[in-house]
């Protein structure tokens, strides 16, 4: 560690690829990818965080709801979403932004945080479930569509995204014992960023890991730093090949007595910003406790690695940066751009409306009809 300051996971028992600074650890190997997927991983890492910004900007001008940033903990969601296939299937909480970053889906992803759902077939047609805002509530479907992908002997896995406070969730344990007694192909993506909004995560649990819960289930739990593109990258590789083949990492397909076997990884990371834009972090925490973070940085780390091997140079980070201004605007602009229906919060609620819903329909439509949705705008 340099000038920053104490590496906070210089003593954790974690998977890394990259030091503190960025550069590749002695005893590390370094994932053998080309170097254009190099430079992709940090594409992505810059996009997301320029989505980030100008997310949590667009709440405050009013023009978005509710925001939850994900600045620190693009590299679990950007590194672990490349070591996938395409054809597998991602389901999220609400701050793997940077998922949705590498399935190019940044366009169709925006409007839901505008209160429209105008994008959701495509962005199900590019094997990402919809975002789930219920703690945890997605966890046993996540294993319910991989136990399918199995049963069906479909060659897909599922990547279940969710927080460190999720583990204090029935649906979380209820999943991974399924998971474990029927071989699903589940990776359980624990994001361990320190906090559960504003619960520490030692009041989440007397375990001293996330990880180490997935012995009681009969699979491997690892933990990986998940400010580490890299590492995050090689170990959901590996994790996603053992999911994919047998438990052992052999070809399901060469032998009967091979099964898929789910994993748990745990993202060691932190959040350097608040849980939402409705939550105020100085209130449960001090920044000194931030600043350390913030040196683990996982786009200056990849940064540093990319220009250290000759994989960039001040050129192509200036070019990178434009291209991220670029993806962003022309996402806000898309989605600023949708027309809402007022008609649409009805929609898919019931399968035939009941007469007194109806009748509330038929008298807010009859009355946009007459006074213009300007009429029920507030200033």
């Amino acid at each position: 560690m340099d000038e920053h300051g104490t590496d906070p996971l210089a003593d954790e028992d974690v998977v890394r690829v990259l030091d503190a600074d960025g550069r590749p650890l002695p005893d590390a190997t370094v994932p053998d990818l080309s170097d254009d997927r190099f430079r992709a991983i940090y594409r992505d890492l810059v996009v997301t965080r320029r989505f980030d910004e100008r997310a949590v900007s667009l709440q405050r001008q009013g023009r978005i709801g509710t925001y939850a940033p994900c600045a620190g903990q693009e590299g679990s969601a950007v590194g672990s979403t490349h070591a996938l296939a395409d054809r597998d299937l991602i389901s999220y909480q609400y701050r793997e932004h940077g998922a949705i970053v590498v399935r190019d889906l940044l366009t169709e992803y925006l409007p839901y945080w505008m209160g429209h759902e105008v994008g959701t077939e495509a962005i199900a047609a590019g094997n990402v479930f919809p975002l789930n805002i219920g703690i945890g509530a997605h966890i046993p479907h996540a294993v319910g569509a991989s136990w399918a992908f199995d049963y069906r002997d479909e060659d897909r896995i599922v990547a279940c995204h969710f927080g460190g406070g999720a583990t204090s969730e029935g649906d979380f344990h209820e999943a991974m014992n399924f998971a474990g007694v029927f071989d699903t192909p589940t990776l359980f993506c624990c994001h361990a960023n320190g906090w559960a909004i504003s619960i520490p995560e030692s009041d989440q649990t007397a375990s001293e890991t996330f990880a180490q819960k997935a012995d009681a289930y009969g699979f491997d739990g690892v933990r990986v730093d998940g400010m580490d593109p890299l590492a995050s990258y090689a170990v959901t590789r590996e994790a996603a090949k053992r999911a994919r083949a047998g438990g052992d990492g052999t070809d399901a397909t060469a032998s009967d007595d091979a099964h898929p076997r789910p994993a748990l990884i745990e993202f060691v990371e932190y959040r350097f910003g608040a849980h939402t834009t409705a939550d105020d972090p100085t209130v449960y925490r001090d920044e000194e406790e931030v600043d350390p973070w913030r040196a683990l940085d996982p786009i200056d780390r990849m940064e540093t690695f990319l220009r250290e091997t000759g994989r960039i140079d001040d050129e192509g980070v200036a070019a990178v940066r434009e291209e991220a201004d670029e993806v962003v605007a022309d996402a806000i602009d898309a989605a600023e751009s949708v027309e809402a229906d007022p008609a649409d919060m009805f929609d898919h609620a019931y399968a035939e409306l009941p007469p007194e819903v109806r009748r509330q329909r038929d008298a807010l439509l009859a009355a946009v009809d007459e006074h213009g949705e300007d009429a029920f705008l507030r200033e």
